[in-house]
């Protein structure tokens, strides 16, 4: 087959589509500005949801600006947005778990191969293929990428919707499927709970998160932070004891003492001085992600014989069980409410840490 004859042979397979307001960068330097996308008219197995709120990550920021440029490169024009709560308002002729009017979410991926060893374990974020992101990622069925969560409307396929309780505030849950579920998983598989010292290192979106999950788990949480003015949101979210990091007296009483520690920070920082804060076989899992490869001293590890480990965010199971646990347990994130329009003001803002502790884009506004 010539190359002209499989093209058309691909495009006579592409489902209907139809428009979808959105928000997009159309270059690295540009604002964001209003732009239309097509969306795949719903397949048998897929679920056509109206948005209504979309949290601010930051690697939203980091995919708009082409940060990741050498790992994930970005394709203008380019619609951010993976955490996503919205309205069912069609389902395929074969979709069994939602009807029209259920509330749902999305989150960072709506696909993968689904048949590697790691996605039949339930542990789709480790796709030995790759999943299918929510944005900047292939789109298989109309090609180009795939665009996000800044629409009035996104299709997936019923697989990856989650359910979410109407009871809930669903602009604080929008955050849940990406800050939730990346802090959550971890402390779920470390077996974080009661009788533990469990430690947070920073206090931000990931990081409040992260202290609301811990003490819901029972552990005795203890926050670290190097600004002195987030001691009081700290113990309100549920912290029982907040670290300085930049005083040096408050590590040593903490010397060899935690069961668990999950560090959150994104900028460079010394992993080793908090290595040694952990007991015997204690861990402390990443999830923040520096720019640059941090040193850590070999000896932080060897004395106590701790590990130190990474996580990603959960499986569409996990993540599952996470929003019915904050259902249950009334945790929503701690979010400021924006209009899609102030999203450039908000990246700012972002790179400033001046958020407590999460935007979320209320897409009414979308007009």
């Amino acid at each position: 087959m010539t190359d002209a004859a499989q093209q058309t042979a691909i495009e006579r397979q592409k489902p209907q589509t139809f428009p979808a307001k959105a928000f997009a960068a159309q270059s690295k330097t540009s604002t964001m500005a209003p732009f239309t996308v097509q969306r795949r008219s719903p397949r048998p197995e897929d679920v056509q949801i109206q948005i209504l709120y979309c949290g601010i990550c930051h690697s939203d920021l980091h995919q708009v600006r082409n940060e990741w440029e050498g790992v994930m490169p970005t394709v203008y024009p380019c619609v951010p947005g993976h955490e996503i709560v919205g309205r069912v308002v069609k389902t395929g002729s074969a979709v069994k778990k939602y009807k029209e009017g259920d509330v749902v979410a999305v989150r960072c991926m709506v696909d993968s191969d689904r048949t590697c060893a790691n996605c039949r374990a339930g542990e789709e974020e480790f796709c030995e293929s790759m999943p299918t992101f929510t944005y900047n990622g292939p789109d298989k069925f109309l090609g180009g990428v795939t665009y996000g969560g800044y629409s009035e409307s996104i299709v997936v396929d019923e697989e990856f919707v989650l359910r979410v309780s109407d009871k809930t505030n669903l602009a604080g849950t929008a955050p849940l499927v990406c800050a939730g579920i990346t802090t959550y998983s971890p402390l779920r598989h470390w077996k974080a709970g009661k009788g533990q010292k469990v430690g947070i290192v920073g206090l931000g979106g990931l990081g409040h998160m992260g202290v609301k999950f811990a003490k819901a788990f029972g552990a005795n949480v203890v926050l670290f932070t190097t600004s002195p003015n987030k001691t009081a949101d700290a113990l309100r979210l549920g912290a029982d004891e907040v670290v300085i990091s930049k005083n040096p007296d408050e590590f040593k009483k903490h010397a060899n003492t935690f069961n668990f520690i999950l560090d959150t920070v994104s900028a460079e920082h010394d992993l080793s001085i908090y290595l040694s804060l952990l007991k015997m076989d204690g861990t402390m899992t990443l999830v923040g992600a520096p720019n640059k490869p941090a040193p850590v001293s070999a000896f932080s590890l060897i004395f106590g014989r701790r590990s130190l480990a990474g996580s990603a965010i959960g499986g569409i199971r996990q993540t599952q069980e996470m929003l019915d646990f904050c259902a249950d347990k009334g945790i929503t994130a701690d979010i400021e409410m924006i209009k899609i329009q102030e999203v450039d003001k908000a990246y700012e803002r972002l790179l400033k840490n001046d958020v407590k502790y999460r935007f979320v884009i209320d897409m009414a506004s979308l007009k």
